[in-house]
């Protein structure tokens, strides 16, 4: 894939042009390209490394802790260890949504099978 501008890249992630913009104000997204009319270019580097903060919000990663994944991804190897403590954190942290989840829609699947009843009852069934 070639390099694409902002509001490709914005659709692309279905995320807003001022999203992008504010990620790379906090650092979040770093060492943008552009082109030689100053406009943003993202490469497939770039379209990978936000679809993974994409990932990453959308299982609850905080701002926060999704920077500091960032600063230590740009310092290289020696820091491996360290991104690896905060993917295991936060994978144990999506299990346990996961888990919350499961008992919720269980929860709900009951309900749905007492109002079932409760109908068949009503309706002579």
């Amino acid at each position: 894939m070639a390099d694409i501008e902002i509001s490709d890249m914005a659709k692309l992630m279905n995320l807003n042009s001022s999203t992008l913009r504010y990620y790379e104000s906090i650092g979040l997204i770093t060492d943008i390209k552009r082109n030689a009319s100053g406009k943003r270019v993202y490469s497939e580097r770039d379209i990978k490394w936000i679809e993974m903060i994409g990932r990453l919000r959308e299982t609850g990663m905080n701002i926060n802790k999704m920077k500091k994944y960032a600063q230590l991804r740009k310092m290289g190897d020696s820091t491996i260890t360290e991104r690896k403590n905060i993917m295991q954190e936060h994978l144990n942290f999506i299990e346990n949504k996961i888990e919350e989840l499961a008992k919720s829609r269980d929860y709900v699947a009951k309900k749905v099978e007492i109002y079932t009843k409760m109908e068949e009852k009503i309706n002579g069934k």
